[in-house]
């Protein structure tokens, strides 16, 4: 089946825009991300109603099963249902009131919770995807108990885990995007740079992500509030619980909850570890842990470690005696049923992210660079906004770095050498950007999912936070521009940011 070509046409970005448009519009999610799809696939099967069915059929069918095999998409769905009946075991067995009350008596107030669930990433930085779902199970009863709205706990959330994961080496987008940039500096043979020590300067000069999560902490610490969060913070501070459930169940016992967590943390590393390092034997490499991370399998592992998490926990249980089976058989439909709404729009996002990769959005968008006459000094920060526009339509941040660095890399070497790595973190920076910002999301999605939040409560009060940190990076960039200084871009973003925080407060 022939689709039309839209890679040289405006028309490429319309159902992605359309979907987001309507989202934030109608805050009806799946609605609009539906509404996106029919149109994206009418487009590009020019209108005609068999091909449109047939197109969509086999995409959502390719969802499931491709190649002959389970799709890797099914492994982090398992993996959310693992996770929210893990969820549930930890409520009914009354390990998640026993944490509070634990945590009540070294938390004092809203300032020690928030401060909690910003700092857990410290120790969950291996996985974007991990981080938010499992720091929201930890972290949200702490949250409630001590009135944070849902919606600041999902902004913690997200803006902790892309943040970190991308500058951290030994992280699934870490290695991720080393094997990227190793590849492009053979290519253009450069050879003053190991792809490590290229990776390390990359993540020294990544604005974005170095100050939105610096943002988070003072955001966790003052309680600046702006836009809807102010609104959605005094509305939780006026409800006496948030959730009726943290406070049933058993009383349980705080080891109840940290085994299986620490479980899922070591068993997932682990599995990552093992994984990584048989692909390495497979193609006759020796181990190494960055290496492992590169070539692991993040779905299996994930699900391996949820496995081992739910086991724990039912073990747990059965040793306590004070759950019966009628109860913890409850538990288990509650948790699978509190996954139903993520899991329908993780679906409905990857089925109009193939919609937008046919239409060929992300092609489109770096047509503007191949073709433009850009001054040289420009080129991060120019960089940055379209790795960010095409982030946020396409809602992927790692097909964003497939696409845009080795762009990056191309015009840097043709134009200006001495910004190659200024260039490239600017493609990383803007692609995290976007990626934050954009409703149809997978990790957008997710932290709203380990919050257990609105989903379109999370994007509305994420974006003035997410457009004044990117506000200040751009200034940055084009310092670096400018001045081929990285110490001078952290410098200028340092100071417009403390200058925005201060105006946007004042008002």
């Amino acid at each position: 089946m022939e689709l039309i070509d839209y890679s040289s046409s405006v028309w490429s970005i319309s159902p992605a825009l359309l979907a987001i448009v309507l989202a934030i519009a109608t805050r009806r999610v799946l609605v609009s991300l539906s509404t996106g799809i029919l149109v994206g696939a009418l487009m590009l099967n020019n209108a005609s109603i068999l091909p449109t069915f047939i197109y969509l059929k086999d995409n959502i069918v390719s969802l499931v099963y491709s190649d002959g095999s389970i799709n890797s998409n099914m492994n982090i769905v398992l993996f959310l249902i693992l996770l929210g009946v893990l969820t549930a075991l930890l409520t009914v067995s009354g390990s998640n009131r026993a944490f509070v009350e634990w945590a009540q008596k070294r938390i004092k107030d809203r300032r020690g919770a928030k401060l909690l669930a910003a700092s857990l990433v410290f120790v969950t930085f291996i996985d974007d995807y991990f981080h938010s779902l499992a720091v929201g199970a930890i972290a949200r009863p702490v949250t409630d108990r001590f009135q944070v709205s849902r919606p600041k706990l999902a902004y913690i959330l997200d803006s902790t885990a892309a943040p970190m994961c991308v500058m951290m080496p030994v992280s699934s987008w870490g290695a991720y995007i080393i094997t990227l940039v190793a590849g492009l500096l053979t290519t253009y043979s450069i050879t003053e740079y190991t792809p490590m020590g290229a990776f390390v300067v990359m993540s020294a000069m990544n604005y974005y992500a170095i100050f939105a999560l610096l943002m988070v902490f003072f955001v966790a610490y003052f309680s600046f509030d702006i836009g809807s969060m102010a609104r959605h913070e005094k509305a939780a501070m006026a409800r006496e619980n948030q959730e009726a459930e943290d406070e049933s169940g058993a009383k349980g016992h705080v080891r109840n909850l940290v085994f299986p967590i620490l479980v899922l943390i070591v068993a997932t590393i682990s599995i990552m570890m093992y994984t990584g390092g048989q692909a390495l034997a497979k193609a006759g490499l020796p181990f190494s842990v960055l290496g492992a991370f590169e070539n692991t399998n993040v779905g299996i592992s994930l699900v391996v470690g949820g496995v081992s998490a739910v086991v724990i926990s039912t073990v747990l249980i059965i040793l306590d005696g004070q759950v019966n089976f009628a109860e913890y058989v409850r538990a288990w439909k509650l948790g699978i049923k509190s996954m139903s709404g993520a899991i329908a729009i993780l679906f409905f996002a990857w089925t109009i992210n193939k919609i937008v990769g046919d239409m060929q959005t992300g092609k489109y968008l770096s047509s503007f660079l191949v073709s433009g006459n850009i001054p040289v000094q420009l080129l991060p920060v120019i960089l940055f906004i379209l790795g960010a526009a095409m982030a946020f339509s396409t809602g992927t941040s790692w097909g964003t770095f497939g696409i845009m660095l080795p762009i990056a890399a191309s015009m840097a070497t043709n134009a200006a050498p001495e910004l190659m790595l200024s260039c490239l973190s600017a493609v990383m920076a803007g692609a995290v950007c976007g990626d934050h910002c954009s409703p149809v999301s997978d990790t957008t999605i997710l932290s709203s999912t380990g919050a257990k939040c609105n989903h379109m409560d999370h994007v509305t009060t994420q974006l003035p936070y997410a457009l004044t940190v990117a506000a200040a990076s751009c200034l940055g960039y084009i310092t670096v521009g400018f001045t081929e200084s990285g110490v001078a871009g952290f410098i200028v973003t340092a100071l417009s940011l403390v200058m925005l925080v201060f105006i946007v407060k004042k008002r």
